[in-house]
């Protein structure tokens, strides 16, 4: 099947043994080779979600094999063979407000005057799929609270982007899945700290909050959304990836995707209370296990897959976040915004990143927030007690 079309490239799937396989044709087909040798890689030794005669869902990370968004993800791949720079994977803030308190907030004191629009959002989100975004994650806060969340999934325009979700799970009824659901929400991303309730509740600052998240995966699942069960690893739940792994089984989820704690916010004064190069070994062979068995939720562990081995750290590069202010910043864990939405186009600030020098190289082999240099340079001059995040000239 044809996945990309253009004069000068043609990308074709087919699947062998059920595992998919890219293939390139046309003037620049000797470009895509590396990056579809690399995808393929990953494509045969781990399973996709599901697979049948006519689509692929590999990741909910990834819009269904073969569409029109799938093959903006072949675009995004060749602009960055081409030193293009696009925000394929765009998040955005639609409140800074929620039940939770958690202990490694990364949005913790930060209370903006103003929180934007649904106009100012659909605007935000529509720049940013001209722009060549083709994964639109709303975030928060907690984004339930916002009760015109079904209209900002619908004005996605699904030819261009899938339209994911981030959430504790608090407010995610049976009613509020199913209107999503009919908006067109691909995957609802609910975050879990700890396989165990009290712990989790403890993590989360409140009481209930692991049943909100257990009811949310139940609900979601039921409405027919992807569900993902989001985990931010540490050093202190890292030795409960088996019981996270259980509980995702148990819960029927279709991926358990894993970030890594990054020391800002409320968990700015525990830098070396973050995951060691060791521990981004151990979450790869993870994922590789888990990947390999037929049966269970795929995992997807962030720290090797934005790793030297892989893609590298998208933030700045690939990855663009807007807070629910209008603060435009590389990554969603990043507190240093380079223009705000309702001052200026997102492409004017995106150029604006662009060309600063902790952005402009072509990649950075993984999360620059774990880089002591870039701390040191870009983090720790953030005055204290700010407001909004640090802006960068």
């Amino acid at each position: 099947m044809r996945v990309y079309d253009s004069p000068v490239i043609k990308v074709n799937a087919s699947t062998e043994n059920e595992k998919l396989v890219l293939d390139a044709e046309g003037p620049l087909s000797q470009l895509a080779k590396p990056f579809l040798k690399r995808i393929n890689n990953i494509f045969a030794e781990e399973k996709p979600i599901s697979i049948n005669e006519d689509e692929i869902i590999f990741s909910t990370w990834v819009p269904p094999i073969p569409g029109p968004v799938f093959s903006r993800v072949i675009s995004a791949e060749i602009a960055a063979i081409m030193k293009k720079r696009v925000p394929d994977q765009f998040s955005i803030g639609i409140t800074a407000r929620c039940p939770n308190r958690c202990i490694h907030c990364g949005a913790a004191d930060i209370k903006p005057e103003r929180e934007m629009t649904l106009d100012e959002i659909c605007s935000a989100v529509d720049q940013s799929l001209e722009l060549g975004a083709y994964l639109v994650s709303f975030d928060g806060g907690e984004t339930m609270l916002r009760d015109d969340l079904v209209e900002m999934v619908a004005r996605v325009d699904k030819t261009k982007a899938i339209a994911t979700c981030f959430t504790s799970g608090f407010k995610l009824s049976e009613e509020r899945a199913k209107a999503l659901k009919a908006a067109g929400l691909y995957a609802s991303r609910i975050s879990f700290d700890s396989p165990f309730e009290a712990e989790h509740d403890r993590f989360r600052g409140r009481s209930g909050a692991y049943r909100d998240a257990i009811d949310g995966v139940k609900n979601a699942s039921a409405a027919g959304i992807l569900t993902d069960m989001f985990v931010v690893v540490s050093p202190h739940n890292i030795d409960d990836l088996e019981e996270f792994y259980s509980l995702a089984a148990d819960l029927e989820v279709k991926e358990m995707s894993i970030y890594e704690i990054i020391a800002v916010g409320r968990w700015l004064e525990h830098e070396d209370e973050v995951i060691s190069e060791k521990d981004v070994s151990r979450l790869q062979t993870f994922q590789k296990a888990m990947n390999s068995k037929p049966e269970g939720p795929r995992v997807t562990a962030f720290p090797y897959f934005m790793g030297p081995e892989l893609f590298g750290c998208f933030a700045g590069r690939r990855w663009m976040h807007v807070a629910s202010d209008g603060e435009v910043m590389p990554c969603a864990y990043t507190p240093l915004s380079f223009g705000n939405i309702g001052e200026e186009p997102l492409e004017t600030i995106w150029k604006r990143m662009g060309k600063h020098n902790a952005y402009k190289k072509d990649d950075a082999a993984y999360c620059m927030m774990r880089n002591p240099d870039f701390r040191k340079e870009y983090i720790h001059t953030i005055p204290k007690g700010a407001r909004i995040p640090y802006r960068l000239k």
